[in-house]
């Protein structure tokens, strides 16, 4: 009897602790995903904070590269990617989701992967671009200038294109089916080879087109091109296409290819100093003399008049009109266009101010009969004249 109640006493005391023990286990299991997560968003804070701290104690030193202010903005890719790893090496041991561990683990391994990723293209164009702003402050040559930025913007976007490309693969391969996929793939790689050059021809022409372009230093960002009769600015280089401003803000996009299989003006190669003309249509007897010197006097208060060369001549003539050409020089195809106008504008105001005869004009008197000829066609030509007014 007595061994009974002893039975049923630790019965009795062993259902007490049932529940007192699932409910340790219970809070056991939110406690510690949590532990976990907020430890790693605490980690992952300090050494963001710790990071920007040592940037911008390095961007304060004088005189220094303007690499470290670029390097600020990859605050966020960095927090990620820290927070990502932090949690794809404990969430196993932090219990996050156990029934589901393998999506959990899968999850955060592609935010690793793209997070990486988008540090990497941070870091790398912070670099290009602090590389290219110390070579532009210390450089005075803008031809060298414009072609430095196209080079490191082309390389810019091809280390963009590659980092994406592998990010991609790598998040592609994290699941299995796609493992037998990219073996299925490796093993025709050849022939898939061939059958994507041929449909890619085109792409791929322009790839090394504006590869080519890039490093042959044929056009640069910034160059003054005349292409299909529009005149503009080489706005933006990528390594498929090419964007023209235009004068009047528009911009024309065409591929690279363009640029080396067909011939086109670059008014900056070798230099942006340019050399324009302006014509103008008088009568003969414009006073050419006098417009040199007013030329000369209209060119002193035009600015954008570089001071190198101008001239005036007389080019050609027409039974009716000659034609007037001066020349003139500044420093590039912006200042050249500005002086032309200057210039045909001031000149034709003075020319209808002081000299209103040299304007063209259509005769309607008769003409000046010549000279009478001494040994006797004059009066031959008298006495005929009389003859037809009788």
């Amino acid at each position: 009897m007595e061994e009974h109640d002893v039975h049923v006493s630790h019965r009795a005391s062993f259902r007490a602790r049932v529940p007192v023990t699932r409910k340790a286990m219970d809070t056991d299991t939110l406690l510690r995903p949590l532990l976990y997560a907020c430890g790693a968003l605490a980690a992952t804070l300090a050494a963001g904070w710790l990071l920007d701290v040592l940037l911008r104690r390095a961007a304060a030193r004088p005189g220094d590269t303007p690499l470290w202010v670029m390097l600020r903005r990859c605050r966020r890719p960095f927090r990620l990617a820290l927070c990502a790893l932090l949690l794809r090496g404990t969430y196993r041991q932090a219990g996050i989701l156990p029934d589901h561990s393998p999506a959990v683990g899968r999850t955060l391994t592609l935010v690793l992967i793209a997070s990486t990723a988008w540090l990497l293209t941070g870091i790398a164009t912070a670099v290009v671009d602090a590389a290219y702003a110390r070579y532009a402050g210390r450089t005075s040559d803008q031809a060298r200038v414009r072609r430095v930025r196209t080079q490191v913007t082309l390389i810019q976007r091809v280390v963009t294109a590659a980092v994406v490309v592998v990010a991609a693969a790598a998040m592609l391969l994290t699941f299995p089916a796609m493992r037998a996929v990219g073996t299925s793939v490796l093993a025709s790689a050849g022939l898939i080879g061939i059958v994507a050059g041929i449909a890619a021809q085109s792409s791929l022409g322009n790839l090394f087109a504006g590869l080519q372009i890039a490093f042959g230093d044929t056009v640069r960002i910034g160059d003054t091109v005349v292409v299909d009769r529009e005149w503009g600015t080489v706005e933006e280089i990528t390594l498929t296409f090419l964007v023209v401003r235009t004068w009047d803000e528009r911009r024309i996009t065409m591929p690279v290819s363009y640029f080396t299989a067909k011939p086109y003006e670059n008014w900056s190669r070798g230099g942006a100093e340019m050399t324009g003309t302006v014509f103008w249509h008088l009568d003969h007897s414009a006073p050419v003399d006098a417009m040199r010197r007013q030329l000369r006097r209209i060119l002193a208060e035009v600015p954008a008049w570089d001071g190198r060369a101008s001239d005036l001549a007389v080019t050609d003539t027409t039974p009716h009109t000659i034609e007037v050409r001066a020349v003139l020089t500044a420093k590039d195809a912006s200042d050249v266009w500005t002086a032309r106008c200057a210039v045909r504008e001031r000149m034709l105001a003075w020319l209808v101010e002081h000299h209103p005869y040299a304007l063209p004009r259509i005769a309607t008197t008769a003409a000046v009969p010549p000279p009478a000829d001494r040994t006797g066609g004059g009066a031959a030509a008298e006495g005929a004249t009389a003859g037809a007014r009788a």
